[in-house]
């Protein structure tokens, strides 16, 4: 399997939070744990970008700052890929309970021959469950210091590998990979739905309850 870096988002205080969204707890553990043990085992380089370094040091990865910081999730991208050891870096946002390791890896698989892999699904495209190349670097340097921060702006350069929702399906029918904890109902929804799969119900009846 090509090797990649693995970068985690984790920006700070959410204001419709009004908390660090990293540190909310979800099954007995916090966001970033879940993220982490997810993602640690495909990548031996892991990097937490984060505007306050300290709250993270006992996780044992690597942090760095915003080298653009008020740029948004583009400005996150560019730091952590521009920190990254490898040509290529998986990134994902801290506040994504549910990623899959299996689809993860399959989108590790096909890197190499392109400079963004990115799952596209109902016409959405997942930037922050993407691969992205560090021949990225440049076009998103551009962007960010003309101030245009919409991340599918960069996918209009380059070679890029679309994950297709029949690829998704094969390893998340359901497609909660995806999603990710903004709003109070956000979270109280993860929660309910970590509690059904703790009870071992199966992704295909959880699919059912999301309707």
């Amino acid at each position: 399997m090509p090797e990649v870096s693995a970068v985690v988002l984790a920006g700070g205080q959410s204001r419709r939070l009004g908390t660090n969204k990293a540190f909310i707890e979800i099954g007995g553990q916090t966001l970033i744990e879940r993220v982490l043990q997810i993602i640690s085992p495909l990548a031996e380089d892991v990097i937490v970008v984060t505007s306050e370094a300290e709250p993270f040091c006992h996780l044992g990865v690597r942090l760095t700052g915003d080298v653009y910081p008020g740029k948004a999730s583009l400005g996150g991208i560019y730091s952590g890929l521009l920190a990254a050891k490898h040509q290529q870096a998986l990134v994902v946002g801290c506040d994504m309970p549910f990623l899959n390791g299996g689809l993860l890896r399959y989108m590790i698989s096909l890197a190499g021959e392109y400079e963004i892999i990115i799952p596209s699904y109902d016409s959405f495209l997942e930037p922050l469950h993407a691969i992205y190349h560090k021949q990225c670097l440049e076009p998103m340097r551009l962007l960010i210091e003309a101030d245009r921060l919409r991340i599918s702006e960069v996918f209009c350069t380059g070679r890029i590998r679309y994950i297709t929702a029949e690829e998704i399906a094969a390893f998340d029918p359901a497609h909660l990979s995806f999603f990710n904890i903004n709003t109070p109902e956000d979270l109280l929804r993860a929660r309910e739905w970590v509690q059904f799969l703790q009870k071992e119900q199966s992704v295909s009846e959880l699919r059912m309850v999301i309707g």
